[in-house]
């Protein structure tokens, strides 16, 4: 290719409305996780901080219609970490589209001329669609399982697989913005601060109660983050105070409840 010729280098990036699902860092992380069967080797050969890893893989289980990855008992250290077939395939396909992507790159870029350089950054900054953010830790994909129109607010249930379900209570005016129908595709946004941990079967008036058990613990000054690893696949995240933590003894392999009002859930498209 000649000196003055432009050049588009092809990252591909698969985003949902949220945040971006499928990344290089992300597909390394994986391929890294398929080679050595362990998330510390894995995060070190990307490399990634520990923490960060897992919340990767938190974040495309969560979104995911099955697990990416999953977590197998015994190995060499008590304990490993897999792909799914699923994931498997995921990989495979993202790696694909990332050869046609590049090659179709390379041939619009062989094409372009000097006349043409303000097209092609056009074009270029096309490509880079931005997505939606947030800085919700709790970030689910589901369907609208059920409506409930009151003269104020409106019910939805969200139907994250044959297990999980959340419910959000939303105004009647959002819910008709963001036209919500069953059976329609929505996420579900929470916050790691809304979310309260039990460890037996108190009653509470939260209409939200995931039971799960303790995947990970990262103690800090102050708050404690916990994740909690929740039936096919998913996880959730509450972030508690360091004495909450130590009195309720959370724990890696305990069983507790994760707690959110419906009120703190935010729903979108």
């Amino acid at each position: 290719m000649a000196k003055n010729e432009s050049r588009l280098k092809g990252r591909l990036e698969v985003e949902t409305e949220l945040r971006a699902f499928l990344g290089r860092t992300r597909i390394l992380l994986l391929e890294a996780i398929a080679q050595h069967g362990s998330i510390t080797q894995a995060a070190k050969a990307v490399p990634l901080s520990y923490k960060a890893a897992w919340d990767a893989i938190d974040a495309m289980n969560n979104l995911a219609d099955q697990p990416l990855v999953v977590r197998m008992a015994g190995g060499k250290h008590g304990g490993g970490t897999q792909l799914t077939d699923y994931g498997r395939r995921v990989v495979a396909l993202y790696r694909a589209l990332e050869a046609e992507y590049q090659g179709a790159l390379d041939r619009l870029a062989a094409g372009m001329n000097e006349g043409e350089a303000g097209s092609f950054e056009q074009f270029r900054h096309l490509l880079k669609r931005m997505s939606m953010r947030s800085s919700a830790r709790n970030q689910f994909a589901g369907v609208v399982s059920g409506l409930r129109m009151g003269e104020v607010d409106c019910q939805v249930s969200i139907r994250l697989d044959d297990v999980n379900e959340i419910v959000a209570v939303i105004t009647r005016e959002s819910a008709e913005t963001l036209e919500l129908e069953v059976g329609k595709e929505a996420y579900a946004l929470i916050k790691s601060s809304s979310v309260l941990l039990l460890t037996d079967d108190a009653r509470t008036s939260a209409r939200n109660q995931l039971w799960g058990v303790i995947e990970r613990v990262h103690a800090g000054p102050v708050n404690t983050e916990v994740v909690l690893s929740l039936a096919q696949g998913k996880s959730v995240c509450a972030v508690v105070t360091q004495d909450s933590a130590e009195r309720l003894e959370l724990a890696p392999g305990g069983r507790v409840c994760a707690i959110f009002k419906a009120s703190s859930v935010i729903v979108c498209l």
